[in-house]
């Protein structure tokens, strides 16, 4: 019984590793519906803290004085607080801020996209802005997500915000320096999600006025990821027109 507890408890935290491990790409290779592949990763959370637990009890009852014993549960310890606190600091994450996916720097008049648009015309989340009632929970969830204003030229602006589009990682879409309008869609790493990005740069007396906006296909909530993703932008693109 010991010796099966010790086994039990050493391959608990690999098989809840696994469990998160493959969560993303089951959904993104489509053998698995969004809706399981969410189930197998509460499910890696649930195998973690009994990883935990096993782990725990079987440092305590059985006092395994082999290193290598020690090592392959401290492993499944490790593994096993991962695969609890991954999903779970996702789901915190995700109701600390609203359950909107379309973020923009313009809500009164935000950028439209264009070459993007025919991308989406199967995506769940139409291409149109979502209106007033995103505008409002967004300026009170992100309200430092405004207009950027530089002094610099239009087209060194464009210059710049192609740059760091470019070193992104981004699928170039459009860069129309004459309309002052980029276009990109972002992939996520782990799941495949696709976020479509539009940038708009206009000239407004002595100033170069920079919006973007940034919007999932698929979701009623991005978890925050299009907001970071506009902070990310601005960040870098002051750092290059320093």
């Amino acid at each position: 019984m010991k010796k099966l507890l010790c086994w039990v408890a050493g391959l608990s935290g690999f098989l809840a590793l696994f469990m998160l491990f493959i969560s993303g790409p089951l959904y993104r290779f489509e053998i698995l519906g969004l809706g399981n592949a969410f189930l197998l990763m509460r499910w890696a959370a649930y195998v973690g803290v009994a990883a935990i637990v096993l782990v725990l009890l079987a440092l305590i009852i059985l006092r395994p004085s082999s290193n290598k014993h020690r090592v392959v549960l401290g492993l499944s310890l490790i593994l096993g607080f991962v695969s609890f606190y991954m999903p779970y600091n996702q789901l915190q994450t995700a109701r600390s801020v609203p359950a909107i996916h379309d973020i923009t720097t313009d809500t009164v008049n935000p950028p439209e996209f264009v070459d993007v648009a025919p991308l989406r015309a199967d995506a769940p989340n139409p291409v149109e802005y979502s209106g007033p009632d995103v505008a409002r929970q967004q300026l009170d969830a992100y309200p430092d997500l405004q207009t950027m204003r530089f002094t610099e030229e239009p087209a060194n602006v464009f210059a710049a915000a192609l740059a760091v589009v470019e070193n992104s990682g981004w699928d170039l879409v459009a860069a129309e320096a004459n309309d002052g309008r980029i276009e990109a869609t972002v992939t996520t790493t782990w799941f495949g999600f696709k976020d479509d990005v539009v940038i708009r740069i206009q000239s407004d007396g002595g100033e170069t006025l920079l919006d973007m906006r940034s919007k999932s296909r698929l979701g009623g909530s991005d978890v925050g990821a299009n907001a970071a993703r506009i902070r990310d932008f601005r960040d870098e693109l002051a750092q290059r027109l320093r």
